[in-house]
Protein backbone atom coordinates (compact mmCIF):
# COMPACT_ATOMS: atom_id res chain seq x y z
CA UNK A 1 0.00 0.00 0.00
CA UNK A 2 1.31 3.03 -0.88
CA UNK A 3 1.04 6.20 1.50
CA UNK A 4 2.32 9.76 1.07
CA UNK A 5 5.50 11.56 1.12
CA UNK A 6 6.69 12.55 4.27
CA UNK A 7 6.48 16.17 3.27
CA UNK A 8 2.76 15.45 4.35
CA UNK A 9 3.86 14.54 7.34
CA UNK A 10 2.78 16.75 10.49
CA UNK A 11 6.13 18.11 12.11
CA UNK A 12 4.68 19.72 15.08
CA UNK A 13 5.87 17.96 18.37
CA UNK A 14 8.60 16.30 16.42
CA UNK A 15 10.71 14.17 18.98
CA UNK A 16 14.07 13.77 17.83
CA UNK A 17 16.93 11.67 19.54
CA UNK A 18 19.73 12.66 17.00
CA UNK A 19 23.25 13.37 17.27
CA UNK A 20 26.05 13.90 14.60
CA UNK A 21 28.62 13.61 17.03
CA UNK A 22 29.83 10.18 18.01
CA UNK A 23 28.86 10.65 21.93
CA UNK A 24 26.68 12.42 24.40
CA UNK A 25 22.81 11.38 24.65
CA UNK A 26 21.94 12.64 21.73
CA UNK A 27 21.01 16.29 22.29
CA UNK A 28 24.39 18.04 21.48
CA UNK A 29 26.32 18.18 18.14
CA UNK A 30 25.78 20.70 15.19
CA UNK A 31 22.75 19.05 14.02
CA UNK A 32 20.72 19.90 17.13
CA UNK A 33 17.36 19.42 16.97
CA UNK A 34 15.44 21.97 15.64
CA UNK A 35 13.61 22.65 12.79
CA UNK A 36 16.17 22.30 10.36
CA UNK A 37 16.36 18.68 10.96
CA UNK A 38 12.49 18.29 11.35
CA UNK A 39 12.11 20.06 7.84
CA UNK A 40 15.13 17.43 6.77
CA UNK A 41 13.33 14.79 7.92
CA UNK A 42 10.21 15.00 6.78
CA UNK A 43 11.15 16.12 3.00
CA UNK A 44 12.57 12.55 3.19
CA UNK A 45 10.21 10.90 0.32
CA UNK A 46 9.70 7.58 1.76
CA UNK A 47 8.24 5.77 -1.51
CA UNK A 48 10.69 6.32 -4.19
CA UNK A 49 13.30 3.92 -4.10
CA UNK A 50 12.55 2.59 -0.89
CA UNK A 51 11.65 -1.42 -0.69
CA UNK A 52 8.83 -2.44 2.16
CA UNK A 53 8.79 -5.21 4.02
CA UNK A 54 5.84 -6.08 6.34
CA UNK A 55 5.62 -7.32 9.73
CA UNK A 56 5.14 -11.16 9.49
CA UNK A 57 3.73 -11.27 13.34
CA UNK A 58 3.72 -9.96 16.75
CA UNK A 59 7.08 -9.35 18.58
CA UNK A 60 7.74 -8.03 21.96
CA UNK A 61 10.05 -6.35 23.37
CA UNK A 62 12.13 -6.39 26.52
CA UNK A 63 14.49 -5.86 28.90
CA UNK A 64 17.22 -7.99 30.98
CA UNK A 65 18.26 -6.32 34.13
CA UNK A 66 21.91 -7.14 34.76
CA UNK A 67 24.53 -6.18 38.47
CA UNK A 68 23.24 -2.57 38.73
CA UNK A 69 19.45 -1.87 37.61
CA UNK A 70 17.67 0.85 39.64
CA UNK A 71 18.23 -1.15 43.17
CA UNK A 72 18.19 0.94 46.47
CA UNK A 73 21.57 1.62 46.60
CA UNK A 74 21.46 4.08 43.88
CA UNK A 75 20.88 7.65 44.85
CA UNK A 76 17.76 8.43 44.88
CA UNK A 77 17.28 11.18 42.17
CA UNK A 78 18.90 8.86 39.49
CA UNK A 79 17.20 5.75 40.51
CA UNK A 80 13.83 7.87 40.26
CA UNK A 81 14.59 8.83 36.72
CA UNK A 82 15.46 5.65 35.68
CA UNK A 83 12.43 4.22 37.00
CA UNK A 84 10.36 6.82 35.52
CA UNK A 85 11.67 5.60 31.88
CA UNK A 86 10.92 1.82 32.66
CA UNK A 87 7.65 2.67 34.10
CA UNK A 88 6.78 5.05 30.24
CA UNK A 89 7.88 1.93 28.54
CA UNK A 90 4.37 0.21 29.69
CA UNK A 91 4.18 -3.76 29.75
CA UNK A 92 7.31 -5.11 28.44
CA UNK A 93 8.88 -7.94 29.87
CA UNK A 94 11.58 -7.76 32.05
CA UNK A 95 13.96 -10.61 32.60
CA UNK A 96 16.01 -11.40 35.64
CA UNK A 97 18.11 -14.09 36.60
CA UNK A 98 17.62 -16.62 39.16
CA UNK A 99 20.98 -16.12 40.87
CA UNK A 100 23.97 -13.42 39.27
CA UNK A 101 23.43 -10.70 37.16
CA UNK A 102 21.97 -8.62 40.62
CA UNK A 103 20.58 -11.25 42.47
CA UNK A 104 22.23 -13.11 45.12
CA UNK A 105 22.43 -17.27 46.03
CA UNK A 106 18.87 -18.29 46.27
CA UNK A 107 19.83 -21.95 48.06
CA UNK A 108 23.29 -21.24 49.77
CA UNK A 109 22.81 -24.43 51.65
CA UNK A 110 20.45 -27.33 50.67
CA UNK A 111 16.53 -26.45 51.30
CA UNK A 112 17.46 -23.12 53.18
CA UNK A 113 16.03 -20.65 50.46
CA UNK A 114 17.07 -16.98 50.08
CA UNK A 115 14.91 -15.03 47.95
CA UNK A 116 15.09 -11.17 49.10
CA UNK A 117 17.23 -10.18 46.81
CA UNK A 118 15.36 -11.41 43.85
CA UNK A 119 11.94 -9.97 45.55
CA UNK A 120 13.44 -6.33 45.48
CA UNK A 121 13.89 -7.57 41.62
CA UNK A 122 10.63 -8.80 40.91
CA UNK A 123 9.26 -5.61 42.95
CA UNK A 124 10.73 -3.34 40.76
CA UNK A 125 8.81 -4.73 38.04
CA UNK A 126 5.63 -4.39 39.96
CA UNK A 127 6.18 -1.03 40.33
CA UNK A 128 7.34 -0.29 37.33
CA UNK A 129 4.30 -2.06 35.41
CA UNK A 130 6.26 -4.36 33.65
CA UNK A 131 5.68 -8.21 32.87
CA UNK A 132 8.25 -10.78 34.95
CA UNK A 133 10.29 -13.04 33.27
CA UNK A 134 12.75 -15.47 35.09
CA UNK A 135 16.31 -16.95 33.09
CA UNK A 136 16.90 -20.14 35.45
CA UNK A 137 20.66 -19.52 35.70
CA UNK A 138 22.95 -19.61 37.62
CA UNK A 139 23.35 -22.56 40.13
CA UNK A 140 24.25 -22.32 43.76
CA UNK A 141 27.43 -24.04 44.66
CA UNK A 142 26.92 -26.85 46.11
CA UNK A 143 25.52 -27.85 42.82
CA UNK A 144 28.78 -27.81 41.52
CA UNK A 145 30.80 -29.22 43.65
CA UNK A 146 31.23 -26.55 46.04
CA UNK A 147 31.16 -26.48 49.74
CA UNK A 148 27.13 -25.74 51.38
CA UNK A 149 26.28 -22.39 52.61
CA UNK A 150 29.57 -20.38 50.75
CA UNK A 151 29.16 -18.70 47.38
CA UNK A 152 31.83 -18.01 44.93
CA UNK A 153 30.62 -15.40 42.50
CA UNK A 154 34.32 -16.48 40.47
CA UNK A 155 32.98 -19.64 39.98
CA UNK A 156 29.36 -18.36 38.77
CA UNK A 157 29.44 -19.82 35.40
CA UNK A 158 30.36 -22.96 36.07
CA UNK A 159 27.81 -26.14 34.69
CA UNK A 160 25.46 -27.81 37.57
CA UNK A 161 26.99 -31.29 38.11
CA UNK A 162 24.74 -34.19 36.88
CA UNK A 163 24.52 -35.68 40.10
CA UNK A 164 22.85 -32.37 40.90
CA UNK A 165 20.21 -31.87 38.03
CA UNK A 166 17.59 -32.94 40.17
CA UNK A 167 18.24 -30.26 42.70
CA UNK A 168 18.47 -27.50 40.36
CA UNK A 169 14.91 -28.63 39.06
CA UNK A 170 13.24 -28.60 42.64
CA UNK A 171 15.06 -25.18 42.70
CA UNK A 172 13.20 -24.11 39.40
CA UNK A 173 10.00 -25.58 40.63
CA UNK A 174 9.93 -23.38 44.05
CA UNK A 175 11.30 -20.01 42.26
CA UNK A 176 7.99 -20.19 39.98
CA UNK A 177 5.57 -21.47 42.64
CA UNK A 178 6.74 -18.41 44.63
CA UNK A 179 6.61 -15.93 42.04
CA UNK A 180 3.06 -16.60 40.44
CA UNK A 181 3.63 -13.18 38.13
CA UNK A 182 6.12 -15.16 36.23
CA UNK A 183 4.79 -16.82 32.74
CA UNK A 184 8.17 -17.68 31.11
CA UNK A 185 10.93 -19.04 32.01
CA UNK A 186 14.78 -19.21 30.01
CA UNK A 187 16.83 -22.56 31.23
CA UNK A 188 20.07 -21.96 32.12
CA UNK A 189 21.96 -18.64 30.27
CA UNK A 190 24.69 -19.45 27.15
CA UNK A 191 25.34 -23.67 28.15
CA UNK A 192 27.82 -21.77 30.70
CA UNK A 193 29.67 -24.75 31.88
CA UNK A 194 28.70 -26.94 29.21
CA UNK A 195 31.42 -27.62 27.23
CA UNK A 196 33.64 -30.16 25.76
CA UNK A 197 37.04 -28.74 25.53
CA UNK A 198 38.54 -32.06 24.57
CA UNK A 199 36.30 -32.58 21.30
CA UNK A 200 35.66 -28.61 20.45
CA UNK A 201 31.97 -28.99 20.92
CA UNK A 202 28.95 -27.82 23.54
CA UNK A 203 27.48 -30.73 25.78
CA UNK A 204 24.51 -30.30 24.61
CA UNK A 205 23.73 -34.29 25.83
CA UNK A 206 24.34 -32.68 29.24
CA UNK A 207 22.45 -29.22 29.01
CA UNK A 208 19.48 -31.11 27.25
CA UNK A 209 19.18 -33.53 30.11
CA UNK A 210 19.36 -30.60 32.51
CA UNK A 211 16.50 -28.56 30.37
CA UNK A 212 14.31 -31.58 30.50
CA UNK A 213 14.51 -32.01 34.23
CA UNK A 214 13.70 -28.32 34.77
CA UNK A 215 11.26 -28.34 31.69
CA UNK A 216 9.33 -31.22 33.87
CA UNK A 217 9.60 -29.70 37.12
CA UNK A 218 8.02 -26.37 35.88
CA UNK A 219 5.16 -27.74 34.37
CA UNK A 220 4.86 -29.75 37.17
CA UNK A 221 3.41 -27.29 39.36
CA UNK A 222 3.03 -24.21 37.11
CA UNK A 223 1.69 -25.85 33.51
CA UNK A 224 0.76 -22.49 32.67
CA UNK A 225 4.68 -21.63 32.12
CA UNK A 226 5.95 -21.16 28.73
CA UNK A 227 9.38 -22.76 29.12
CA UNK A 228 11.98 -22.26 26.38
CA UNK A 229 15.78 -23.33 25.62
CA UNK A 230 18.66 -23.90 25.02
CA UNK A 231 20.16 -20.15 25.30
CA UNK A 232 22.87 -20.93 22.74
CA UNK A 233 25.26 -18.06 21.39
CA UNK A 234 24.35 -18.03 17.78
CA UNK A 235 28.25 -17.13 16.56
CA UNK A 236 29.87 -16.34 13.38
CA UNK A 237 33.21 -16.88 11.90
CA UNK A 238 35.37 -15.73 9.72
CA UNK A 239 34.65 -18.00 6.09
CA UNK A 240 38.08 -19.94 6.15
CA UNK A 241 37.48 -20.86 9.84
CA UNK A 242 37.51 -24.69 10.90
CA UNK A 243 34.18 -24.04 12.34
CA UNK A 244 32.35 -22.53 9.72
CA UNK A 245 29.37 -23.61 8.41
CA UNK A 246 28.00 -23.20 5.07
CA UNK A 247 25.59 -20.76 5.93
CA UNK A 248 27.32 -17.51 5.09
CA UNK A 249 26.77 -13.43 4.21
CA UNK A 250 28.63 -10.74 3.84
CA UNK A 251 28.98 -11.09 7.78
CA UNK A 252 31.04 -13.94 7.98
CA UNK A 253 29.98 -17.64 8.21
CA UNK A 254 27.55 -19.17 11.18
CA UNK A 255 29.49 -21.45 13.44
CA UNK A 256 28.17 -24.74 12.97
CA UNK A 257 28.88 -26.11 16.65
CA UNK A 258 25.37 -23.91 18.07
CA UNK A 259 24.10 -25.46 15.01
CA UNK A 260 24.52 -28.83 16.24
CA UNK A 261 23.06 -27.43 19.29
CA UNK A 262 20.23 -26.59 18.67
CA UNK A 263 19.48 -29.59 15.98
CA UNK A 264 20.28 -31.93 19.14
CA UNK A 265 18.07 -30.08 21.58
CA UNK A 266 15.28 -30.08 18.98
CA UNK A 267 15.40 -33.48 18.40
CA UNK A 268 15.39 -34.55 22.40
CA UNK A 269 13.59 -32.28 24.52
CA UNK A 270 10.82 -33.54 26.06
CA UNK A 271 8.87 -29.87 25.31
CA UNK A 272 9.57 -26.48 24.10
CA UNK A 273 7.21 -23.13 24.12
CA UNK A 274 10.02 -21.26 22.59
CA UNK A 275 13.18 -21.49 21.19
CA UNK A 276 15.69 -19.31 22.88
CA UNK A 277 19.10 -18.26 21.09
CA UNK A 278 21.46 -14.97 21.22
CA UNK A 279 24.01 -13.41 19.09
CA UNK A 280 25.67 -10.14 18.05
CA UNK A 281 26.48 -8.95 14.65
CA UNK A 282 29.68 -9.24 14.35
CA UNK A 283 32.19 -12.45 13.97
CA UNK A 284 33.73 -14.10 17.33
CA UNK A 285 36.33 -11.99 18.35
CA UNK A 286 36.05 -9.31 16.05
CA UNK A 287 34.76 -5.31 17.39
CA UNK A 288 34.45 -3.14 14.59
CA UNK A 289 30.78 -3.76 12.60
CA UNK A 290 30.10 -3.29 8.55
CA UNK A 291 29.10 0.04 7.37
CA UNK A 292 26.11 0.37 6.62
CA UNK A 293 25.58 -1.62 9.99
CA UNK A 294 22.17 -3.18 8.92
CA UNK A 295 24.25 -5.28 6.27
CA UNK A 296 26.11 -7.19 9.54
CA UNK A 297 22.01 -7.09 11.12
CA UNK A 298 20.98 -9.19 8.24
CA UNK A 299 23.09 -12.64 9.98
CA UNK A 300 19.57 -12.13 12.69
CA UNK A 301 17.23 -12.99 9.60
CA UNK A 302 19.15 -15.60 8.47
CA UNK A 303 19.38 -17.44 12.08
CA UNK A 304 15.83 -16.76 12.36
CA UNK A 305 15.19 -18.59 8.73
CA UNK A 306 17.52 -21.32 9.60
CA UNK A 307 15.59 -22.30 12.81
CA UNK A 308 12.20 -21.69 11.22
CA UNK A 309 12.84 -24.53 8.39
CA UNK A 310 13.51 -26.53 11.53
CA UNK A 311 10.64 -25.71 14.36
CA UNK A 312 7.61 -23.86 14.49
CA UNK A 313 8.55 -22.77 17.70
CA UNK A 314 8.51 -19.17 18.40
CA UNK A 315 12.01 -17.46 18.65
CA UNK A 316 13.47 -15.52 21.34
CA UNK A 317 16.79 -13.20 21.16
CA UNK A 318 17.75 -13.42 24.99
CA UNK A 319 20.28 -11.30 24.22
CA UNK A 320 21.37 -9.46 21.16
CA UNK A 321 25.10 -7.04 20.71
CA UNK A 322 25.12 -4.75 18.12
CA UNK A 323 28.73 -3.60 17.08
CA UNK A 324 29.46 0.04 15.33
CA UNK A 325 31.98 0.27 12.91
CA UNK A 326 35.59 1.30 13.43
CA UNK A 327 35.26 5.29 12.73
CA UNK A 328 32.27 5.37 15.44
CA UNK A 329 32.26 5.30 18.87
CA UNK A 330 30.35 2.81 20.71
CA UNK A 331 28.49 3.25 23.96
CA UNK A 332 25.74 2.92 26.07
CA UNK A 333 24.98 6.48 25.48
CA UNK A 334 26.17 6.96 21.81
CA UNK A 335 23.53 7.70 18.57
CA UNK A 336 26.13 5.12 16.39
CA UNK A 337 25.29 2.03 19.11
CA UNK A 338 21.17 3.07 19.52
CA UNK A 339 21.31 3.13 15.11
CA UNK A 340 22.78 -0.50 15.57
CA UNK A 341 20.54 -1.66 17.65
CA UNK A 342 17.51 -0.58 15.50
CA UNK A 343 19.22 -2.27 12.62
CA UNK A 344 19.36 -5.86 14.60
CA UNK A 345 15.15 -5.10 15.68
CA UNK A 346 14.22 -4.29 11.81
CA UNK A 347 16.18 -7.41 10.55
CA UNK A 348 14.28 -9.62 13.67
CA UNK A 349 10.89 -7.73 12.89
CA UNK A 350 11.23 -8.94 8.91
CA UNK A 351 12.16 -12.45 9.71
CA UNK A 352 9.68 -13.31 12.37
CA UNK A 353 10.92 -12.98 15.76
CA UNK A 354 8.24 -13.44 18.33
CA UNK A 355 10.47 -11.72 21.20
CA UNK A 356 13.92 -9.66 21.78
CA UNK A 357 15.57 -8.88 25.32
CA UNK A 358 17.95 -6.16 25.84
CA UNK A 359 20.72 -6.90 27.99
CA UNK A 360 21.06 -4.39 30.46
CA UNK A 361 18.25 -1.65 30.33
CA UNK A 362 20.61 0.46 32.75
CA UNK A 363 24.09 2.28 31.18
CA UNK A 364 27.32 1.31 31.99
CA UNK A 365 30.78 2.18 30.54
CA UNK A 366 32.03 -1.38 31.36
CA UNK A 367 29.12 -2.78 28.02
CA UNK A 368 29.72 -1.10 24.89
CA UNK A 369 26.60 -1.29 24.15
CA UNK A 370 22.95 0.51 24.13
CA UNK A 371 20.74 1.19 26.95
CA UNK A 372 17.95 3.13 27.86
CA UNK A 373 18.93 4.93 31.15
CA UNK A 374 22.05 6.62 31.74
CA UNK A 375 24.26 5.13 34.53
CA UNK A 376 21.83 5.38 37.63
CA UNK A 377 25.03 4.55 40.21
CA UNK A 378 25.94 8.16 39.69
CA UNK A 379 23.72 11.01 41.20
CA UNK A 380 23.49 12.52 37.85
CA UNK A 381 22.02 9.36 36.34
CA UNK A 382 19.15 7.91 35.22
CA UNK A 383 18.27 10.11 31.99
CA UNK A 384 17.21 9.50 28.67
CA UNK A 385 19.87 7.85 26.19
CA UNK A 386 19.67 8.29 22.51
CA UNK A 387 17.93 5.08 22.11
CA UNK A 388 14.92 5.36 24.80
CA UNK A 389 12.34 7.49 22.52
CA UNK A 390 13.05 4.82 19.63
CA UNK A 391 12.60 2.16 22.03
CA UNK A 392 9.34 3.52 23.03
CA UNK A 393 8.08 4.02 20.20
CA UNK A 394 8.52 0.73 18.69
CA UNK A 395 7.17 -1.50 21.93
CA UNK A 396 3.46 -1.23 21.28
CA UNK A 397 3.74 -1.25 17.41
CA UNK A 398 5.99 -4.22 17.17
CA UNK A 399 3.65 -5.97 19.35
CA UNK A 400 0.83 -5.01 17.37
CA UNK A 401 2.41 -6.85 14.72
CA UNK A 402 2.06 -4.76 11.24
CA UNK A 403 4.71 -2.53 11.04
CA UNK A 404 6.18 -2.04 7.46
CA UNK A 405 10.41 -2.02 7.54
CA UNK A 406 11.97 -0.05 4.84
CA UNK A 407 14.91 0.23 3.35
CA UNK A 408 16.02 2.54 0.70
CA UNK A 409 18.34 1.69 -2.41
CA UNK A 410 20.92 4.33 -3.29
CA UNK A 411 21.72 5.58 0.59
CA UNK A 412 21.75 4.09 3.76
CA UNK A 413 18.46 5.33 5.05
CA UNK A 414 15.79 3.03 7.07
CA UNK A 415 12.64 3.04 8.67
CA UNK A 416 9.93 1.70 10.61
CA UNK A 417 6.38 2.50 9.23
CA UNK A 418 3.28 1.45 11.59
CA UNK A 419 -0.24 1.06 10.68
CA UNK A 420 -1.17 4.96 12.08
CA UNK A 421 1.40 6.60 9.52
CA UNK A 422 4.19 7.67 12.06
CA UNK A 423 7.47 6.33 11.63
CA UNK A 424 10.90 6.32 12.62
CA UNK A 425 13.58 7.25 10.67
CA UNK A 426 17.09 6.09 10.54
CA UNK A 427 20.59 6.32 9.25
CA UNK A 428 22.51 3.17 9.06
CA UNK A 429 25.95 4.79 8.69
CA UNK A 430 27.70 7.95 9.89
CA UNK A 431 27.78 9.56 6.41
CA UNK A 432 25.02 12.05 6.32
CA UNK A 433 22.77 11.75 3.41
CA UNK A 434 21.53 14.78 1.17
CA UNK A 435 17.91 15.75 1.22
CA UNK A 436 16.95 17.91 -1.93
CA UNK A 437 16.17 20.88 -1.23
CA UNK A 438 16.73 20.73 2.53
CA UNK A 439 20.06 20.35 4.69
CA UNK A 440 21.84 16.76 5.15
CA UNK A 441 20.36 14.38 7.37
CA UNK A 442 23.14 13.61 9.54
CA UNK A 443 24.82 10.39 10.33
CA UNK A 444 23.15 8.35 13.01
CA UNK A 445 20.09 10.25 12.60
CA UNK A 446 17.03 8.48 14.75
CA UNK A 447 13.90 10.92 13.91
CA UNK A 448 10.35 9.05 15.16
CA UNK A 449 7.86 11.23 12.80
CA UNK A 450 4.18 11.71 13.75
CA UNK A 451 1.38 11.22 11.95
CA UNK A 452 -0.74 13.31 9.47
CA UNK A 453 -3.97 11.64 9.89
Amino acid sequence: MRRAPLLAVVLAGLLTVVSCTSGGTGTDGAAGSGSALEASAGAVDLEEGWTWDRQPGPMELGVTHTQNSLDDTEPAGARQRGADILSSLGQEYQNHHLMGFGTLNPEPSPGEFEWESLDRRMELTEETGGKSMLTLCCAPDWMKGGPPGVTAWDKLERQVRPEFFDDYANLAREAVQRYPQVDRVLVWNELKGFYHEDENRWDYEGYTDLYNRVYEAVKSVRPDVQVGGPYVVMSSVPPDSNDASDIRGPWGALDQRPLDVLDYWLANNVGADFIVVDGSTTNRGQQDAISPVDVGAEKFSVIDRWIQERTQLPIWWAEFYANVPADAQAGYDTPASAVSTLAVLQSMARSGTQGALLWGPEGSDSLEYSSLWSDATEEDGGRPTPLTEAWRWLIPKLRQGDVELGRAQGSTLGAFRASDGSVLLMNFSGAPVPVPGQEDLPGWAVVPLASSA
